[in-house]
């Protein structure tokens, strides 16, 4: 039996009619969750701890319809040998587009542009006072992590003649040159590049990756492109860096979401903001629809799934 813990707005969004028929055809969806052996699951759903698993003594699989499992999952869980999965590789490449728009946006200025001529700021005068712009063909861009959405990011990057770098402890060489990149330490990534972009898990290992130190070593002028997760950026040196007008950035994640009304981050020209959006294309959304049912189908079909999540992996991968 399958449950569906979504909310009619989710359910809608990742599971519309054509794909719920393919849920049902697989098994019998109930309405309580007690009896499932496969649960659905969305952003705000309850964390599967002890007490919650033991109203659902017959739980196999969790679906979880987003990419981040661990505010969701436990230990309890894994140790009842309760299996999990999630759609990760549907979301890469929106939110590789989106990266690829933030990095043409910045490099052509057009978060300043845009938002002084809606501030009714003098045509001429914000003309003269945009700093350089740049192409992306040849442009040196750094891709931080090479996870599933930053080799979709560097794909799209070769497509247009940048010139990446890459940093990720995780990977060789040999293959970073198959991705079209060249592999540097971080620190050198953040001097020699025009724009870097975040793509890296939010792990321990990760916290804060970029701090005073590390934003200090990027270039005047240069930008930052996270849409992977706050956790990786120390917000308030960002902040500084920002304020000061000596980096530019876009930002499709943040400490606090929503991101508050007084946060200083809304009134800087230089700062591109999205709401945690990147991956919310209409195609996405049905790709992890889809991906929830071939993973579900397999699994009733004693297959192995593509797209597990074990306790090990969980503590490399956000």
């Amino acid at each position: 039996m399958i449950a569906v813990d979504l909310s009619a707005e989710l359910r809608e969004m990742f599971l519309p009619a054509p794909l719920w028929a393919r849920l049902e055809s697989l098994d019998e969806v109930v309405r309580g969750l007690r009896d499932a052996e496969v649960l659905v699951t969305g952003w705000g759903a309850p964390r599967l701890d002890a007490a919650l698993l033991a109203d659902l003594p017959g739980l196999r699989l969790v679906a979880h319809t987003g990419a981040a499992v661990g505010f969701l999952v436990s230990g309890e869980l894994f140790a009842r040998g309760i299996r999990v999965t999630q759609t990760g590789a549907a979301m890469a490449p929106a939110v590789a587009e989106a990266a690829l728009t933030f990095t043409l946006s910045l490099l052509h200025q057009t978060h300043r542009f845009s938002l002084g001529l809606h501030d009714g700021q003098d045509w001429h005068g914000l003309i003269a006072a945009a700093p350089p712009r740049a192409e992306l063909r040849g442009c040196v861009v750094g891709v931080v992590g090479a996870s599933r959405t930053g080799r979709a990011y560097l794909q799209l990057l070769r497509a247009l003649g940048a010139v990446p770098l890459l940093s990720d402890p995780l990977i060789s060489y040999g293959e970073a040159e198959a991705l079209g990149a060249s592999l540097v330490p971080l620190d050198e990534l953040l001097a020699r590049s025009r724009v870097v972009a975040l793509h890296a898990p939010a792990i321990p290992a990760t916290r804060h990756l970029l701090g005073r130190r590390e934003l200090a070593l990027m270039a005047d002028g240069a930008a930052l492109v996270n849409t992977a997760r706050s956790w990786l950026v120390d917000s308030d040196a960002l902040l500084d860096e920002l304020t000061s007008g000596r980096l530019d950035a876009a930002l499709d994640v943040f400490d606090e979401e929503p991101l508050p009304a007084e946060s200083p981050l809304r009134g800087l020209p230089n700062v591109l903001l999205t709401p945690h959006q990147a991956a919310g294309t209409m195609q996405a959304r049905r790709r992890q629809g889809e991906l929830v049912i071939e993973e579900i189908a397999r699994f009733l079909r004693g297959e192995p799934l593509r797209h597990e999540i074990t306790e090990d992996a969980l503590r490399w991968t956000a």
